[in-house]
């Protein structure tokens, strides 16, 4: 079969090689929409550690057309998401709740082969089935969707409070969307980007602002009465975010970091002004058991306002420069051929 490789060295190639065999618990799957996201171009960039040669992809939507000795609940042609992460089972981490903090933890798409292929092969575990009839490309989005909703789960915002979410990429609109959902107000996307910012507002935004505007940061402070924001999130990955979010935090606010940043951005904070407004910083990483949730969620939060861009994995150069250069609002390989 045909598969996206990864072969180090910030290499790409589409590859032969062989068929997988599903084997006991395990499915064979027919990956019809794997996005690209940015810890895809970090691994390409060398500031996301995998274990190459190996198949990239780990956002996938695939269908089932074969099962291993032992599969319990899917069945052939069954839709389903993957839960990108197999967990050792051994450490602490993983015995005391927190499996997600797995030192050992192997990802497809990262560490291990993944979606961009002509066939993959997963333990039923991880396999999620998602509603009959929705969207491939919606529902591979069921993997960043499960990320947002543990981060949301963090953020343990309350309604009828502000929230601001730098960025308005794929994962900074899923955060607003759930924000709406969860009753926040108002909801305000901080995007530089006229077509994301756009984009926010079709998916719940009350207010988007470009954060390099004149009077960016009055209009931030006129929309919480000169308070701040309680809420605010860092979609992008970015110090220069987080250098704009904390003097635009309230007192007692909550900066969730969301965006993976490089692995040697730093950042200079003013612990006087953490210890002044008593704030509370939080990473947030993975799903951990959330994407159950999501895969409920994925098809009833207005993905449909996005635009999506299709490319073969033949065109995977294109669709990496695509992803970099934002042309759509979310990218995807199509490893078995077009997608209506």
């Amino acid at each position: 079969m045909k598969a996206v490789r990864y072969l180090g060295n910030h290499t790409v190639a589409v590859e032969e090689i062989p068929d997988p065999t599903p084997g006991f618990g395990e499915v064979l799957l027919k990956p019809l929409a794997v996005g690209i996201c940015g810890t895809d171009l970090h691994i390409l960039e060398g500031d996301y550690a995998s274990a190459p040669p190996m198949t990239l992809g780990h956002e996938v939507c695939a269908e089932v057309i074969g099962l291993g000795e032992g599969v319990q609940k899917l069945q052939i042609g069954d839709l389903i998401s993957i839960e990108p992460h197999i967990y050792c089972g051994v450490c602490v981490y993983c015995q005391t709740g927190d499996p997600h903090m797995c030192p050992n933890r192997k990802a497809p798409g990262v560490h291990m082969d993944g979606g961009m292929a002509e066939l993959m092969v997963a333990p039923e575990s991880i396999a999620y089935k998602l509603e009959p009839g929705i969207h491939p490309g919606i529902g591979s989005m069921t993997e960043p969707l499960a990320c947002v909703v543990h981060g949301i789960d963090r953020l343990q915002a309350k309604s009828g409070r502000a929230i601001a979410v730098f960025g308005a990429g794929p994962a900074g609109n899923l955060v607003i969307a759930l924000a709406k959902q969860a009753g926040l107000y108002p909801v305000v996307a901080v995007e530089m980007r006229e077509q994301r910012r756009e984009l926010a507002l079709r998916m719940g935004a009350d207010v988007a602002l470009d954060p390099t505007a004149d009077d960016f940061t009055e209009r931030m402070m006129q929309l919480t009465d000169g308070d701040g924001f309680p809420y605010l999130v860092d979609a992008v990955g970015s110090s220069r975010v987080l250098s704009q979010a904390i003097p635009l935090a309230s007192r007692k606010g909550t900066i969730l970091v969301f965006g993976v940043a490089r692995p040697d951005d730093r950042l200079e904070v003013s612990p006087n002004e953490i210890y002044a407004k008593e704030l509370t910083i939080l990473g947030t990483a993975l799903n951990p058991h959330t994407h159950r949730r999501a895969a409920n969620l994925v098809g009833h939060i207005g993905l449909d306002n996005f635009e999506f861009g299709y490319f073969t994995m033949d065109q995977i150069e294109q669709g990496l420069q695509a992803q970099r250069d934002g042309a759509f609002d979310k990218v995807f390989i199509v490893p078995n051929g077009a997608i209506a």
